[in-house]
């Protein structure tokens, strides 16, 4: 069964729990610790400048009242204005220098979660891979750690300022007259207990934003990974419009938040307003009856408005986490999918030689629910030769494959590789033992030379040029205008299909496999070059393990042996003329077009 054959297209991302919501609190603020802890100093030398910066503003009022009371006295003003002066250059320098070292420290957080998904998103088992569409999975790379870049920092250092200003400038204002701090704290709890209603508002359209941006990548990379398939179908406005929904309720829920995140922006400056004009109607009447004098109320005034800095710093850190909530959910999401084991060098095998395979009873489903594609699968393949598979679309060939590079487990029995059950084997000394050629025969975005050194960045110049000759490649090379660094075009698009599966045959022999998987290599080739190949298959089989997955009788006949699976079953094992004879199934396989020789 082929990944086409499992997978439906899907039109909106996966998530791994349908009924996912925002993290807890707490979670998320775990979550996001563990990403700043590597920066918690740099983020602390951001937090004490900007606190410097914050100190010098709130001296600032103060020196302003010093300065009205010596202008009511007659003294001289000179040396307070240049206290003045100082005041505000210092401040601005330390502040200046303080961004800097968080947008730095912001950008390597957001480097840091990059780094950690990409080599996560790599390892995910097949299995969570088919089930999430890859272009929501580059969106949590790109556009979800984004968002982390603000709340990481600024989020942090705007929260511990704003607030530690706050409750200065609150003291202060306290020291210069309580009745007056009554009047402003009454209109901030006011219009603060609004901004606490919306802040949830933004978490939620924010996440809606994301998952929206997931959509459109997953649109994007459909139409993309099709391009010449949507072009032949003249499905080009059909794809734009899908890609364009998906935009749409990107923007949709983008304005949403934005509409919250205004609404929230706004607050800080109305409860300062309200409160200036409270104060000064309360504090107009304190001073003409004599209860304060006027610079008391003209310093009260400018901490009020030197309050919208703090404020509004809180706001923005509670907006900015709200948005970290929502993309630290979706980045969550992704670490909580199952990997394999990191592999490691010095687990690739050394041994060479031809590897052995068996099946013994293997039953195997894709999903809970889903139908069994092996049941009780048996057979056993010495080393070396070459065994095929062949049967009916859907019989379970290319499951084989899937089970012995340990794609998926097997749900019952065992698959051995040498005597030894694959699950006993590290994965990097198992699949170093492998070469694998998919059913598609993947060219990667790249040149030639990148491609065919794929699997084994080791091969000498002298190595490239034999598998070149073997495979029939010498020839493309030649004709290639920067010859192997020629680059091959997005998933090999310059290369013909049968160019693409000699390229993946090619980087397959590099690699020197003990065992060697081609799951329908040759389907594209026509009859000279697959007759070529053929012998360079027969020749490979000499000295390793071939397993080979075939529809043309010009493949099967050649192989040692064959084996026949029908619904999932070993239906017969036999040679060519064997089976042909024996069996009614495999004589009506070879007579009609699943194995259809080459013309």
């Amino acid at each position: 069964m082929t990944t086409a054959e499992r997978r439906e297209p899907r039109e909106h991302p996966i998530r791994p729990d349908e009924d996912e919501t925002l993290l807890p609190a707490r979670e998320t603020a775990r979550a996001l610790y563990a990403y700043v802890r590597p920066y918690r100093w740099p983020v602390a030398l951001g937090l004490l400048c900007a606190l410097l910066g914050a100190a010098g503003g709130l001296l600032q009022p103060l020196a302003t009242k010093a300065l009205v009371d010596r202008l009511a006295s007659g003294d001289t003003i000179a040396g307070i204005l240049i206290a003045l002066t100082v005041l505000v250059v210092l401040g601005t320098v330390v502040e200046a220098f303080g961004a800097y070292v968080l947008e730095r420290t912001a950008e390597s957080v957001v480097l840091a979660a990059r780094r950690t998904l990409v080599g996560r998103l790599l390892r995910l088992r097949i299995a969570e891979w088919e089930r999430m569409p890859p272009g929501d999975l580059m969106s949590r790379v790109t556009s979800d750690t984004t968002l982390l870049r603000a709340v990481s920092t600024q989020a942090v250092v705007s929260g511990v300022t704003g607030a530690v200003t706050f409750v200065a400038a609150v003291v202060v204002m306290a020291f210069l007259d309580v009745v007056l701090l009554g009047v402003t704290l009454g209109v901030v709890v006011l219009v603060g207990g609004a901004v606490a209603l919306v802040m949830p508002r933004i978490a939620r359209a924010t996440e809606r934003a994301q998952e929206a941006v997931g959509e459109l990548s997953v649109a994007l990379e459909r139409a993309l990974g099709a391009f010449r398939t949507v072009k032949a179908s003249g499905a080009e406005e059909r794809e734009s419009a899908r890609v364009q929904a998906a935009a749409r309720r990107a923007w949709r829920h983008g304005v949403k938040s934005a509409k919250w995140e205004s609404m929230a922006g706004s607050a800080d400056e109305l409860a300062v307003q309200t409160a200036f004009l409270a104060v000064l109607g309360v504090g107009g009447v304190r001073v003409a009856a004599g209860e304060i004098p006027v610079s008391t109320l003209v310093a009260f005034l400018l901490y009020l408005f030197y309050l919208i800095g703090p404020v509004s710093r809180l706001v923005d850190a509670v907006s900015q986490y709200q948005e970290g909530a929502a993309a630290m959910s979706r980045i969550a999401q992704v670490e909580r999918l199952a990997t394999e084991p990191t592999a490691r060098q010095k687990d690739a095998c050394p041994t060479r030689g031809p590897a052995s395979v068996c099946f013994e009873d293997v039953s195997f489903r894709y999903g809970p629910g889903l139908p069994r594609v092996h049941r009780q699968v048996s057979f056993e393949v010495p080393a070396p030769g070459m065994t095929a598979f062949v049967g009916p679309s859907g019989a379970g060939k290319s499951t084989v494959f899937a089970l012995v590079e340990r794609f998926h487990e097997a749900t019952g029995g065992r698959v051995l590789v040498d005597g030894k059950d694959v699950r006993h084997w590290s994965l990097a000394e198992l699949r170093s033992a492998i070469g694998y050629v998919e059913q598609d025969a993947p060219v990667l975005a790249g040149t030639l030379r990148e491609n065919l050194v794929f699997a084994a960045p080791g091969a000498t110049d002298d190595d490239i040029r034999d598998v070149l000759a073997r495979t029939g490649l010498d020839t493309l090379v030649e004709r290639l205008p920067h010859g192997l660094d020629t680059p091959v075009g997005y998933r090999g698009s310059k290369l013909s299909g049968g160019e693409r599966q000699r390229v993946a045959i090619a980087r397959a022999l590099l690699r020197r496999p003990r065992l060697l998987l081609l799951d329908e290599a040759t389907s594209q080739l026509d009859a000279v070059n697959e007759r070529a190949l053929r012998d360079v298959i027969a020749e490979v089989a000499r000295e390793t393990t071939l397993l080979v997955v075939a529809h043309r009788l010009s493949t099967v006949t050649g192989a040692d042996r064959i084996v026949l699976m029908d619904a999932g079953r070993v239906r017969a094992v036999g040679t060519h003329e064997q089976l042909v004879s024996q069996d009614r199934l495999y004589a009506h396989l070879a007579a009609t077009q699943f194995l259809a020789p080459a013309h």
